[in-house]
């Protein structure tokens, strides 16, 4: 019997919990550095940690805030953040199980919302970023930060056919036009305030979803039928590894 998609996520990040809280790719970045000047500067009493996955969101904001709520599809992912952050003496930190569209806080309960590298696995990403509209208080601020996809369509269909035989509770890269039209019409007033890019070591990459060796056959595959342009745009090297690219995007 298939799964909802929703059991699909949850199933196929339940057993590799722990590998995304000691993955180098997740656990830092110029984008965390950022973030945490951000919340270094807002003080948010308490923050929203919004498909926290390895927590790493939620260990950067704990200082600065008095209570850090990480919320997840998958209850493994909570426990070894719950682990972790007891590991760390990081004691403001509490964890949440549920779906990022439906979120069981009351209206502006929040003062900062925050959310990486999750959005692309959501099954209805305009409705989850008006649930993250409705539980933010007034002059509080929402932080998005995801891979981002190309404008080219060309090279945006390549990304999201990698991404989607790497892992198939993957759902979209947003393009950035994507995100700022979706995040205007949820109510926020957004900018794109960093870009990065963002290397992708291709036997790390596999082995952190635990993608089935034929579909890692397929993918080199694949890469190996990439056109110039789709090569030169992701970096494409000889070993499978490429480069995205990520935006943190500031909403108020």
């Amino acid at each position: 019997m298939a799964l909802s998609h929703d059991e699909a996520v949850s199933a196929q990040f339940s057993p590799r919990a722990g590998a995304y809280v000691t993955s180098p790719v997740h656990a830092a970045g110029e984008d965390l550095d950022l973030l945490e000047q951000v919340l270094e500067i807002r003080r948010p009493a308490r923050v929203l940690d919004l498909g926290t996955g390895g927590g790493h969101v939620a260990f950067r904001a704990a200082p600065f805030a008095t209570q850090v709520v990480a919320y997840d599809l998958s209850d493994a992912m909570l426990e070894q953040v719950a682990a972790e952050a007891t590991r760390r003496g990081h004691a403001n930190i509490a964890t949440r199980q549920g779906f990022a569209e439906s979120l069981p806080f009351e209206d502006a309960s929040f003062d900062a919302v925050l959310t990486r590298f999750s959005a692309h696995h959501w099954h209805d990403v305009p409705r989850a970023l008006a649930e993250a509209r409705r539980v933010l208080g007034p002059g509080g601020i929402a932080v998005f930060i995801d891979v981002v996809a190309p404008e080219s369509p060309l090279a945006d269909t390549w990304l999201q056919s990698l991404e989607l035989m790497r892992d198939p509770s993957h759902v979209r890269d947003y393009r950035r036009s994507e995100w700022l039209a979706t995040l205007a019409e949820a109510g926020f007033a957004a900018t794109i305030s960093r870009d990065f890019r963002l290397r992708m070591e291709f036997s790390s990459w596999v082995a952190r979803i635990g993608t089935p060796e034929p579909l890692v056959a397929g993918l080199r595959c694949l890469q190996a039928q990439a056109p110039a342009e789709v090569a030169s745009h992701f970096g494409l090297e000889q070993d499978g590894s490429f480069t995205v690219e990520s935006a943190l995007i500031e909403a108020e």
